[in-house]
């Protein structure tokens, strides 16, 4: 892959910020011997002793499989459900009142009932997490659906072309940009969701790791558990990005010939 030379200043200009705030924090934390702010090596340390392990499996792949069961399972039922609601007015008023309530919900709050009925193990964990994505891509579908021309679905209809059709060629691509959108925020509230669950009740994952270690008063660990979901975070929403730029590659080709235009 070549990288012209816009790109590659780009590259250097997001690495120089972090870069600066590492060192910074690096000189700051050296002489300090701060038990809250551990020197940066102390922090490395612990995070390959941690992270580059037997902890993979053990904790790392347990989070993640929540998570993305959780994020998954909760995009397509969100965009199913999206796009009848984008397309059936009687339908977006009859739910506009659930829809509202339960979105005003703030998923931690529910953590107590949902341990309660589902128990301890990974079904309620994947339960709040598909809660938490399932409202932003539920919005973000009807509203992608909703700002599709009126004219260019109509005249689908008036051609006779199958409901089955219109939704997979009118409908998805139509919305798609918007339903993007919704993903990304999703996957964010995803890992919050993940963390605060394992938090809670949990013998395994990222989150449980981190709250292990601060039961146990060892800041360096806790330092280490935050920078690796800093990078999962990071991992994840980069593949979700070349997801959507290969996805969306035609949308981008059409804002830019109408740019010129």
């Amino acid at each position: 892959m070549k990288f012209n030379r816009r790109q590659l200043l780009n590259l250097a200009l997001e690495l120089a910020v972090p870069a600066a705030l590492i060192t910074a924090y690096a000189v700051w934390a050296a002489p300090r011997n701060d038990i809250y702010f551990p020197p940066l090596q102390v922090i490395l340390s612990a995070f390959v002793e941690d992270w580059l392990g037997a902890k993979v499996t053990a904790d790392i792949w347990p989070s993640l499989r929540r998570l993305l069961l959780g994020f998954f399972i909760a995009s397509i039922l969100a965009i199913a459900i999206g796009l009848v609601l984008g397309t059936s007015r009687r339908a977006r008023i009859a739910t506009a009142p659930l829809v509202d309530f339960f979105r005003s919900l703030p998923p931690p709050a529910l953590l107590p009932l949902t341990l309660l009925v589902l128990g301890v193990d990974d079904t309620a964990k994947v339960a709040l997490i598909g809660l938490v994505c399932f409202f932003p891509v539920l919005l973000n579908t009807m509203a992608g659906v909703g700002g599709i021309d009126p004219l260019l679905r109509e005249t689908a209809r008036m051609y006779g072309i199958p409901l089955r059709d219109r939704i997979l060629h009118v409908l998805i691509p139509g919305a798609m940009p918007s339903i993007f959108a919704g993903l990304r925020t999703s996957l964010s509230l995803a890992v919050i969701m993940m963390v605060i669950s394992e938090f809670v009740a949990a013998t395994n994952g990222v989150g449980y790791s981190i709250w292990r270690a601060r039961r146990s008063f060892d800041i360096a660990d806790m330092w280490a558990g935050i920078i690796l979901l800093g990078i999962l975070g990071i991992l994840l929403n980069t593949i979700l990005l070349l997801v959507e730029a290969r996805l969306l590659a035609w949308h981008r080709g059409s804002r830019a010939a109408a740019s010129r235009n």
